[in-house]
């Protein structure tokens, strides 16, 4: 199993998700397509601001990893900004009716154009969880 992970920000983001998750080649490539949104890392530091983004990260890769041979991902890893910028009603992805985000983190697998499933800040850390989401569980 292959995991193609690409970081995005808010500046790249509309230009990453068009080439891996919008366009013609995409949409037939059999690819899991999941995003990830996260909070921005500390300067100086692997960590980021939010604690829970801290804790679901490694769950979440470890989760992918776990993925049957044969399945192969794409994560668009989308960095909010830092703490200001997040906390601001405007945030570009908390009005996109395609993300309408609450929390960080949030992990979305896209399917048809849309997004199929999605875990909020509140589960985002939990494997059985991201399992399902993943389809990993029953596939």
């Amino acid at each position: 199993m292959t995991v193609e992970k690409v970081d995005a920000t808010l500046a790249d983001f509309g230009a990453h998700f068009e080439r891996l998750f919008a366009s013609p080649d995409a949409a037939s490539d059999g690819k899991v397509k999941l995003l990830l949104f996260l909070a921005d890392r500390e300067p100086g530091s692997s960590l980021t601001w939010c604690p829970d983004c801290n804790v679901a990260e490694p769950v979440i890769y470890e989760r992918l990893e776990a993925l049957p041979r044969g399945r192969d991902a794409v994560l668009l890893r989308a960095y909010v900004g830092d703490k200001p910028t997040w906390r601001d009603p405007a945030h570009p992805w908390r009005v996109d009716p395609r993300f309408a985000l609450r929390g960080v983190p949030t992990l979305i697998r896209w399917e048809g154009g849309a997004a199929a499933a999605r875990l909020g800040d509140d589960e985002a850390h939990l494997k059985d969880k991201v399992d399902a989401l993943l389809g990993a569980g029953g596939n």
